[in-house]
């Protein structure tokens, strides 16, 4: 109980501004008949539940003080590749997952490896690798979608668990397994460390390279996690799709209260943010504003978290 009273405190404000997002989208006479359905909130569950899998791995990113931008690029690659699997070579659905996490997991541990073992900034590393990423995507698929019609496949990103989405099933073990690495494990708290002051951490003995290997690994996997989920969810691997999923990410994250500079940050925050971000993206489709505007909409919420990071980190000092 005095967690629950924890987690509201500290979320407070974040939460009020989810509540008010969701009134307003309750009582406009343009949303209020299509916005509280259930067809409209699985829909929203599932694609907040894409987002979420790549902020777990952003959260943690982040906190260490580092930015991952080959995220969006890591889905298009593990979903093409994973949907391959299937429909060329009529692998088990079991083992095209598990290579699709795998690809996923490679290019997670090739940014970790040359951002441990160099001085190259993060989102160098990162940019090139979603390049790359990107390009292998469309090398593999040549353009075209691979499409996959099994009803097997199709239940990863379009079945239901019970009455739950799917996706959104998934999406509560990887938060457990998420707040369980960062609140419960040594490496959480190294990440912590290292993301507060890197200099103080290698000097108190932590392995700083072993974390960020660890972190971006990690980051990797939700990535490909969610290409696998998405490509379920569209019945074919795309290498368009996850173009612009990590700015989402960065954005729910960000909006969730963790701080760009590292060092601080929980996966309650990312939560809710994920959830703000997910009903806005819904929230302006059912208002039927043109997507160029969305993007000016989501620009300005990214900024506006930031800054108020930034002025919480100028009280602090």
């Amino acid at each position: 109980m005095k967690k629950v009273k924890t987690y509201f405190k500290d979320n407070l404000g974040i939460i009020a501004a989810f509540l008010v997002l969701c009134i307003f989208l309750s009582v406009n006479p343009e949303t209020r008949s299509s916005f509280f359905t259930t067809k409209n909130l699985f829909n929203v569950l599932r694609q907040i539940s894409t987002n979420l899998y790549l902020a777990c791995g952003m959260t943690m990113v982040i906190i260490l003080g580092g930015i991952d931008l080959s995220v969006g690029s890591i889905i298009a690659l593990s979903g093409c590749i994973a949907a391959g699997c299937v429909s060329r070579y009529n692998m088990p659905i079991a083992v095209a997952i598990l290579i699709g996490l795998l690809v996923g997991l490679a290019v997670g541990m090739f940014n970790g490896l040359v951002i441990s073992k160099t001085t190259i900034p993060p989102f160098i590393v990162t940019l090139a690798t979603m390049n790359i990423a990107k390009g292998f995507a469309y090398v593999y698929t040549g353009g075209s979608p691979v499409r996959v019609v099994t009803k097997e496949w199709q239940f990863i990103g379009a079945g239901y668990i019970g009455p739950f989405p799917t996706p959104v099933v998934i999406l509560i073990l990887v938060l457990i397994i998420t707040a369980i690495l960062m609140n419960k494990t040594k490496l959480g708290r190294h990440m912590y460390a290292v993301g507060g002051n890197q200099q103080a951490a290698e000097f108190s003995g932590i392995n700083v390279a072993k974390v960020k290997f660890c972190i971006h690994a990690f980051s990797g996997l939700m990535a490909g996690l969610a290409g696998i989920v998405l490509a379920s969810r569209m019945y074919s691997g795309q290498p368009t799709a996850g173009d612009g999923a990590e700015m989402d990410a960065i954005a729910a994250v960000v909006v969730g209260g963790t701080s760009m500079a590292g060092g601080s940050g929980k996966i309650g925050g990312t939560i809710i943010g994920g959830l703000i971000i997910g009903v806005l993206n819904n929230g302006l489709n059912l208002l039927n504003v043109n997507s160029f505007w969305q993007y000016v909409v989501k620009g300005v919420v990214i900024l506006l978290a930031v800054f108020l990071d930034y002025i919480r980190n100028k009280k602090t000092k």
